[in-house]
C-alpha cells in the first residue's frame, strides 16, 4: 500500500472514535489494542497525526475492523442470520454456538456487529491458547488490566467490568479450536457471567463431531458445555449463487458474463466468500485492462 492520504487517516480516526465509545475510558480502549499506547489513541482521536506513522494507522485499523479497500459489505441471508443470533444473545444474555461453512462470512458479520453495537467484545481463538492466554485476551478486549501474573485477579477484574456493563456480549470466533482444558475453564467463566452477559461462539461444523465424541466418551466438561448452549447449534444457511450475484452487484461488477465467471469460480471453492472477493477483484482488474487497451471504451 502507498502512503496513506489525509482522507484515509480521517476514516481511521472516525472508526477509532466509534471503537473508543465502546469503552468507559480512553485508557481502557487503548488497553484492548495490541502495541498501541493510550497517548497514540488520544492523539489520533484529536486529529494530531504529525507523529503517528502510517504503520501505526494500519495496525490500529486492522484491530478495530476498518478496511482500507473499497469493498462493499453485502448483508445476505447468512449475514442476517448471524446478526440475529448475536442480537438475541446480547439482548437476552443467551449462550449460542453459531455454525457455518468456512468462508461463509461469520467473522465479517461478527466484526461488523462489534463495530455497530456497544459493549460487544470479539475474541479470536486459536489452537495454542492456554488458559492464561484465554483469560488475558478476554481481559484485554474488555479493557481490564493485564499487567498481573495472577490469573484469578485478572479474571476477577474482567468479569467485574463485564458485569457492570449494560447488555454486554462476548464473541468467541473459531471457538472449535480451543483445547479441552480451556473449554473446561470456560465453564467456570460462564457460571460467573450467567445472567450478566451474552456469549456467542462461532465455528465450522467440526465442533459438532467434536461434541458428539465428547458426549459419547463422557469427556470432562462436554455435558456442561452442551447444556449451556441449549443442547443445540445455530446453523446458518450456506452461501448460494444468489448471494454471490448480489455481492458482485454491490461491488460494481454488473456485466452478466463477468458475474458468471465469479459464480463459476466460486462453485469450485464451495462458495467461499474469501475466494469470491478475490475473483471480483480479478474481474475488475481485467475490465480495467480491457478499457485501457481499447482506449477507454469497451
Amino acid at each position: 500500500m502507498k502512503g496513506l492520504t489525509t482522507e484515509m487517516k480521517e476514516q481511521v480516526r472516525s472508526a477509532l472514535i466509534a471503537y473508543r465509545s465502546n469503552y468507559p475510558t480512553l485508557n481502557r480502549a487503548a488497553e484492548s489494542l495490541q502495541g498501541v499506547s493510550s497517548a497514540t489513541v488520544s492523539q489520533l482521536c484529536n486529529g494530531k497525526y504529525e507523529l503517528i506513522s502510517d504503520e501505526m494507522f494500519i495496525r490500529i485499523a486492522s484491530q478495530i475492523g476498518f478496511a482500507f479497500d473499497s469493498w462493499t459489505l453485502h448483508e445476505g441471508k447468512t449475514f442476517k442470520e448471524i446478526t440475529y443470533a448475536l442480537t438475541d444473545a446480547q439482548a437476552y444474555k443467551n449462550v449460542t454456538w453459531v455454525v457455518g461453512d468456512a468462508g461463509c462470512g461469520k467473522t465479517t458479520a461478527a466484526i461488523e456487529y462489534r463495530r455497530t453495537h456497544r459493549n460487544v467484545f470479539y475474541i479470536l481463538c486459536s489452537e495454542d491458547m492456554r488458559r492464561s492466554d484465554f483469560v488475558r485476551e478476554i481481559a484485554k478486549q474488555v479493557g481490564a488490566p493485564t499487567d498481573t501474573t495472577n490469573l484469578r485477579d485478572m479474571l476477577e477484574n474482567a468479569i467485574s467490568m463485564i458485569s457492570f456493563l449494560g447488555n454486554p456480549l462476548l464473541i468467541f470466533d473459531e471457538g472449535d479450536k480451543l483445547t479441552d482444558s480451556v473449554f473446561n475453564y470456560f465453564i467456570s467463566i460462564y457460571n460467573r457471567l450467567e445472567g450478566h452477559s451474552g456469549i456467542v461462539f462461532l465455528s465450522t461444523d467440526y465442533i459438532k463431531r467434536r461434541m458428539e465424541a465428547g458426549l459419547r466418551y463422557n469427556k470432562k466438561g462436554y455435558k456442561e458445555i452442551n447444556s449451556r448452549i441449549g443442547r443445540r447449534f445455530f446453523d446458518v444457511s450456506p452461501t448460494d449463487q444468489n448471494d454471490i450475484y448480489a455481492i458482485c452487484q454491490a461491488n460494481n461488477l454488473t456485466d452478466r458474463a463477468d458475474i458468471e465467471e465469479v459464480i463459476k469460480d466460486a462453485k469450485r471453492s464451495d462458495n467461499d466468500l474469501r475466494r469470491v472477493k478475490r475473483c471480483i477483484h480479478r474481474q475488475k482488474r481485467m475490465i480495467e485492462a480491457r478499457m485501457k487497451k481499447g482506449g477507454g471504451n469497451e
